[in-house]
């Protein structure tokens, strides 16, 4: 699967929820919610993210930070 630029997917091999930055060779890079590390994904274990899924990967991401923390 190339998911679009910009959307949610799923790193079905670790469970992962990342915004979709690139293809790059026959990877599928994923970057989490918020900014941090991208990983590289085999297409073959990307699929689309769910809403349920996209509202946990934020929620996630902004319950790491205390009250009038920026990120």
């Amino acid at each position: 699967m190339q998911p679009p630029l910009g959307t949610y997917a799923v790193d079905t091999s670790t469970g992962r929820v990342g915004v979709v930055m690139g293809h790059e060779g026959p990877y599928v890079q994923l970057r989490p919610y918020g900014g941090g590390r991208e990983w590289d994904c085999d297409p073959g274990t990307v699929r689309s993210a769910t809403p349920d899924e996209r509202l946990r990967a934020v929620t996630g991401h902004d319950g790491a930070h205390g009250p009038g923390e920026l990120s």
